[in-house]
């Protein structure tokens, strides 16, 4: 998909900086023996001796081949890795498609480069598709900045450049194209990092003069000099986390001083800050490469799992490998190592690779694609039922690739990673079903989980899957916790019917499911986005987990990338979070905390209830919308038209702040439109509490909280269907949604006017006899501060005040910590006692009311109202 950004900013001289760098183009002479190694012909191996412009034709030659996805590269059969070997090389890089660069030191100062840019002008700057390409372990030492335009499955590892790096290239137009990156680790930039067009990175553990900028969804964890004096989310879109709480570097290859090749294996860090190289050499141990097992294409998994019964470690050279039987990964602390893409497909459905309950496994550099015949799983980490303690010596999973369809072969797999032993560490994945290449369709390439965890304690960072049919990512286990998460929602959903959760009641499969039976599990900058190609269908949450304390999301946005007209995704999170669709104001939507806890909803008792309507028509019993079946229901027998009500007498005052209305099993009956009223007599209704439009089978209006008896619901749309409810439950939700009444329910009301002598909780007492004022003539500057408690959706104020004493004007802020205000959601002048202020849906904690007028009078609050009317 083509995107275009316009990026403010000079970026003319941007452009001058990044100008492509001619290479030593003179013709060169072959180098003998340069991939004639033990690691196979697709591996080259340079050294000091060669000259320059022969390494370079190599490179250039190769290039060539792997740059252009259009013309076959992005899904070709060939790998191409280029090692060097210590010393310093006048050549200039550029890394197409399955080709790994990479240094043979000890550390990364030990190869030195002069030039490093990876651009995306095979695509006209547009980044989106340069895939699967990767560097590590060497320095960029020239005298121009370097570019890395990438995507998703291309990590930077332990790289020094001595000036800035740009995350982005150019297109025709002169703007910054787009690019869906990324993943940098264990690095190092002596200038800035620009990320400009970047719609996500991930950094870990690096280091850089500064960072510069964010778009969506950008997550930089124990990295040293990261931005500071942040603006609160999502006015600036960094997660910054100090210190990365437990990791394994990935192993790497290098050569020693005698000539012989290792695999180096960093040890396991905790609380962790910066490179693992700056004071020295990265602290771990080698291991010769004559104990592993140095796997070729022609190799039989068979041969494999020989080799690893005898207590080898395995080391995959780059090509295609087809297996028909799983690799076995029995023996603790083995060693896995992939270097180039290797790409290994399942025959007969088999599962290419599993590991048993273990210490110390780890898996490195490997690309699982799908077979024709589906998979249970591609990849399964611990058995079914896997308990075994690994704290001390986690499993570590580094570069782990999934491919489910887009290549050569038809691909199948019902779950392409399953997670089922604790501790394990995640170090990037990229698990993606192909929404593009050969053999796509939501028939043919088909996979219902991208990652699965079943087991407890597991850390992963940087995980991107995108495109799969149920869940894409579903966590079973407790203690989970994840750092950085980009999704992508399957492009081809045919229909809505085809594409429900929840026994068909709810639109789509949550992005990021968090089993109900979780009590712990931590996420931090997630981002969820949609491009509904085929069809005008709608996705209720991108993210969904229990309502308990122990759960904590941090920092989620949902983007409306492209689509048809009429698709959206409808919440962030647990019926929160604006909705996102083809609108240009509202195509992005945050929030920037869920804290589990305390949301529970409380169910009023319905079996006593007294439900009438104003439907002449209507012949079926008002009380199956409170039997407690989802298979009956109340209807209108007549389309909808404005006006249909019906009335609830709850024969009590009650205190609530939700109602849901379930129109399940006539999933298209839903009310097109609504208004709520409440009352103490059933007769005097007063203005409606809330107004909403619907959009599915379960409409949930939260609103803020209501003591009373009676509840009227008016169906405010026009549609050719009738008006049906299958149940209804009013519930309140534990949340103080707006005005409580009494110790534990009130929100606590703040103001910045000395002189004041009357409560401002006033304004929220349910009383509209009572009042707030200033006691002083108004002046701008006079402000209300209103502490809800917890994050709230709201798109809706109205102030309700006393005769002549309302604020002549107003602006409106919103805050998740108290501190930081950004610019007000909404301003105006007023010439009314009763002000109703509508803005874009906002996610926040706390609300602040300045008053911008000048007059004699005193300004006065009887009444605060807050609302989420697009609930």
């Amino acid at each position: 998909m083509q995107k275009k950004v316009s990026w403010a900013g000079p970026v003319l001289a941007v452009f001058l900086s990044l100008l492509l760098l001619n290479p030593n183009g003179s013709s060169a002479a072959v180098i003998n023996g340069v991939n004639d190694s033990m690691f196979g012909e697709n591996i080259f191996i340079f050294d000091e001796s060669m000259s320059d412009s022969a390494i370079q034709s190599i490179i250039d030659s190769k290039f060539a081949e792997m740059e252009n996805g259009d013309t076959g590269a992005e899904f070709t059969d060939k790998r191409v890795t280029f090692l060097f070997k210590p010393g310093e090389y006048d050549v200039a890089i550029d890394v197409g498609f399955y080709t790994t660069v990479a240094g043979l030191g000890k550390n990364p100062d030990d190869v030195k480069v002069s030039s490093f840019d990876v651009d995306a002008q095979w695509s006209e700057g547009n980044a989106t598709r340069n895939f699967w390409r990767s560097v590590e372990n060497f320095s960029v030492v020239g005298t121009e900045d370097s570019r890395w335009a990438v995507s998703q499955a291309a990590p930077m590892r332990r790289m020094h450049f001595n000036k800035n790096l740009s995350l982005w290239d150019l297109t025709p137009w002169w703007v910054a194209g787009w690019a869906s990156g990324g993943f940098i680790a264990d690095s190092v930039i002596d200038g800035n990092v620009s990320p400009a067009s970047q719609q996500q990175f991930f950094s870990r553990n690096s280091s850089y003069q500064e960072w510069q900028g964010s778009l969506w969804n950008t997550v930089l964890v124990g990295d040293e000099n990261p931005p500071s004096n942040v603006k609160p989310y999502p006015e600036e879109t960094y997660t910054i986390i100090d210190n990365t709480p437990v990791i394994r570097e990935k192993p790497y290859l290098y050569i020693d001083d005698s000539g012989q090749y290792n695999i180096f294996v960093p040890e396991l860090q905790e609380n962790s800050k910066g490179v693992t190289w700056k004071n020295g050499s990265t602290p771990g141990k080698s291991i010769s490469i004559n104990d592993f097992y140095i796997a070729n294409p022609s190799d039989s998994a068979a041969n494999i799992n020989a080799a690893l019964s005898q207590g080898k470690h395995l080391f995959f050279t780059p090509g295609i490998y087809h297996v028909n039987e799983t690799i076995e990964i029995n023996n603790p602390n083995t060693i896995v190592y992939g270097m180039g893409y290797p790409t290994i497909i399942p025959e007969n459905g088999v599962t290419v690779m599993k590991v048993a309950d273990v210490d110390g496994v780890q898996l490195a550099g490997l690309l699982f694609d799908a077979g024709e015949v589906s998979s249970d799983h591609l990849l399964q980490v611990g058995p079914d039922n896997s308990s075994a303690d690994h704290s001390a010596n986690p499993i570590s999973l580094h570069d782990l690739f999934f491919r489910v369809g887009g290549g050569t072969q038809l691909g199948k797999a019902e779950v392409s990673l399953e997670i089922n032993a604790d501790d394990v560490i995640g170090d990037h994945f990229w698990i993606w079903r192909a929404d593009h290449g050969d053999h796509v369709g939501w028939n043919v390439n088909t996979g219902a989980n991208g990652l699965v965890v079943n087991g407890d304690d597991v850390t992963l960072y940087g995980l991107f899957v995108e495109h799969f049919q149920e869940y894409q990512t579903l966590w079973n286990g407790n203690g989970g916790r994840t750092y950085f998460y980009q999704n992508e929602i399957p492009y081809d959903v045919p229909d809505q019917v085809s594409w429900m959760s929840h026994n068909g009641t709810v639109n789509g499969y949550a992005a990021y499911k968090v089993a109900d039976s979780v009590t712990s599990h931590e996420l931090w900058g997630g981002g969820s986005y949609s491009y509904f190609r085929d069809a005008a269908v709608k996705l209720y949450n991108s993210f969904e987990v229990p309502d308990v304390e122990g759960i904590n999301l941090n920092h989620l946005t949902t983007v409306w990338l492209s689509g048809t007209v009429g698709s959206e995704i409808t919440h962030i999170i647990n019926n929160l979070g604006a909705s996102v669709s083809n609108n240009d104001a509202n195509m992005v939507a945050n929030i920037s905390q869920f804290l589990g806890g305390g949301n529970e909803g409380t169910g009023i008792e319905r079996d006593e209830w007294i439900v009438t309507t104003n439907v002449a028509g209507s012949s079926v019993d008002l009380h199956l919308i409170r039997d407690g079946n989802e298979g009956t229901r109340w209807t209108t027998g007549t389309p909808m038209v404005p006006g249909q009500s019906l009335t609830i007498d709850l024969k009590a005052k009650q205190k609530f702040n939700q109602i849901i209305m379930e129109s399940a099993g006539s999933a298209d009956d839903y009310a097109r439109g609504y208004e709520i009223f409440v009352s103490n007599d059933g007769t005097n209704w007063g203005n409606s509490i809330v107004t909403g439009t619907g959009n599915n089978a379960r409409i949930i209006v939260d609103f803020a909280n209501q003591t009373a008896r009676y509840i009227k619901i008016v169906q405010t749309g026009t549609h050719d269907n009738w008006w049906s409810i299958a149940e209804l439950f009013v519930n309140n939700d534990g949340n103080d949604q707006g005005n409580g009444e009494g110790p534990g329910y009130e929100w606590s009301v703040t103001t910045n006017i000395t002189g004041s002598s009357t409560d401002p909780a006033l304004i929220i007492d349910g009383d509209e006899g009572t009042r707030w004022t200033t006691a002083t003539p108004m002046i701008p500057g006079q402000s209300l501060t209103v502490d809800m408690k917890s994050q709230r959706n709201i798109s809706q104020i109205i102030l309700k005040q006393g005769g002549g004493d309302y604020a002549r004007g107003y602006e409106v802020y919103i805050s998740n910590d108290g501190l930081g205000w950004g610019n007000p959601i909404a301003s105006g002048p007023s010439d009314e006692s009763t002000v109703t202020i509508d803005f874009p849906a906002q996610t926040a904690r706390f609300l602040k009311i300045v008053q911008t007028g000048t007059h004699d009078n005193w300004w006065s609050v009887n009444e605060l109202v807050v609302n989420n009317t697009n609930s």
